[in-house]
């Protein structure tokens, strides 16, 4: 029996037991990972798992079900199993569950890939963590760590309403980081980002990371935050790269733009949102320069697939135009909800875990300006770049974060090393005070982003260049 053979049936269990509308996910994922340590391999992972998950809807409620088995008489029980339970839940009072409009489409999609991260040999992988990691520890670092991690995941997806869609994504990328220790001081310097860089594509994304290649410069940067002089207190122009960037953007406009914690679906674990629905379309959130897209056609970026978990295929749609609000992240019935036409952003992290709204690639669209522009442009402020830190407020609004190195800027020239950069600030105000933005735009992957209850861990693209704010808190201790 094909996966497809099973997604069917258990399709046909939940109409046999009383839904009004069903859908199927069988997902095969394998994952591999490997860590170094100060040039040494320090552990290698290696999984696999299969299995089918259910969601049948009843009246006002869902029901969701999963099993590690594909054999008829488990896909059939699974199916009714889910349908039992919406029922049982829609004995609590309330209006019925509606969905947007979703065409049914028989299809197939996979990722781009020129190199399978899987078909790379593991000597050859261990190799260059070995190497890199050496070469930090060569160059003054105490602890050199490197990490890489592939994601390879094929879906069947099968719906009631005669969707029938397979994908086949591969997902990769890599990291190093330095950390020097001092007299009651501790610094870090990562490369690309502390978490590395990841991409929905193969192992040509970790070789052109260069990891060898900027070892030595991250090991002697993190010796040398050691004595530079701490980030200065106050409220100045900042600078921020675009790897910071992107987590500001996944903090302060990716949750905050999620349908279901604008509705107050989503509120147990990292809260709601500070956005109110009635403004959409008129609520300024930033500066005319801010061009904020929902995207997940976007070739390689993390956040990027086909078809949604939902059957709903990728489309690119705005979130922020010229600075206004315009749109969210949604699924056909919190769309339903809403009054809004579309879904699109609903994926689960496995066969095991009911499908809820993620962000995609939401991300900037490029400015006018290079970060060589922007530093000449700017007469007193502060550089920052590469987080080490974030905490934001249970309405997404109110932040604080931290980046592992800053650069003094005066009279539009890069000047001295400055430690423990941090900055504060409320999203909106933050936004609108955005003047200048690169056009040296990068989609960076966050592969570990956290929501729902049991925890699942999406993978987000986040396109993302330097950027000015003016007026910023900087030097932010508690």
């Amino acid at each position: 029996m094909t996966e497809f053979d099973a997604a069917t049936l258990a399709v046909q269990a939940a109409l046999d037991a009383g839904a009004r509308y069903a859908d199927v996910r069988v997902m095969h994922r394998r994952y591999e990972s490997m860590s170094a340590r100060n040039g040494e391999i320090e552990e290698l992972t290696q999984d696999s798992d299969l299995g089918l998950g259910v969601r049948a809807l009843v009246g006002s409620s869902w029901g969701f079900y999963a099993v590690p088995d594909l054999a008829d008489a488990a896909a059939r029980d699974a199916g009714h199993r889910a349908a039992r339970i919406a029922a049982a839940s829609a004995r609590v009072p309330g209006p019925p569950v509606e969905l947007v409009p979703s065409t049914p489409t028989t299809a197939s999609w996979s990722s781009p890939c020129e190199v399978d991260p899987l078909g790379v040999p593991l000597s050859g992988k261990g190799d260059l963590l070995v190497a890199a990691t050496a070469t930090m520890a060569e160059h003054g670092a105490d602890l050199a760590e490197g990490l890489y991690q592939v994601w390879d995941t094929t879906k069947w997806f099968v719906s009631s309403e005669g969707h029938r869609i397979d994908q086949h994504i591969r997902e990769c990328g890599a990291g190093i980081s330095a950390t020097s220790i001092g007299d009651g001081e501790t610094q870090r310097r990562s490369w690309p980002s502390y978490r590395g860089q990841y991409g929905t594509t193969g192992w040509e994304l970790v070789d052109s990371l260069d990891l060898v290649g900027n070892a030595a410069r991250m090991a002697e940067e993190s010796r040398a935050l050691l004595t530079a002089p701490l980030c200065p207190a106050g409220e100045t122009d900042l600078i921020l790269g675009g790897e910071q960037l992107a987590l500001q953007i996944h903090e302060s406009v990716g949750h905050a733009i999620e349908l279901d914690r604008i509705l107050g679906w989503e509120a147990a674990f990292a809260g709601t949102s500070w956005l109110d629905l009635r403004q959409l379309g008129s609520l300024r959130y930033g500066s005319e320069l801010m061009n904020v897209t929902i995207d997940p056609t976007i070739p390689g970026a993390l956040g990027s697939f086909g078809f949604d978990d939902e059957g709903s295929p990728a489309v690119r749609r705005d979130a922020v135009r010229a600075g206004r609000w315009v749109g969210v992240l949604a699924g056909r019935d919190s769309a339903a909800v809403a009054g809004l036409g579309y879904g699109g952003s609903v994926r689960a992290d496995g066969w095991a875990r009911l499908p809820m709204v993620r962000m995609t690639n939401v991300g900037l669209e490029p400015g006018p300006h290079t970060l060589e522009e922007i530093v000449e442009a700017t007469d007193d402020g502060v550089l920052m770049d590469i987080n080490r830190s974030w905490s934001i407020d249970d309405k997404r609004l109110n932040f604080q974060f931290g980046c592992e190195i800053g650069w003094e800027v005066k009279k539009g020239r890069r000047g001295r090393m400055l430690r423990n950069p941090t900055y504060t600030g409320i999203g909106p105000v933050f936004w609108r005070s955005m003047d200048m933005l690169s056009s040296e735009i990068v989609p960076w992957g966050t592969p570990n982003c956290g929501k729902g209850q049991p925890g699942q861990v999406g993978h987000t693209g986040h396109p993302a260049a330097p950027a000015r704010f003016r007026n910023v808190r900087v030097g932010v201790s508690a």
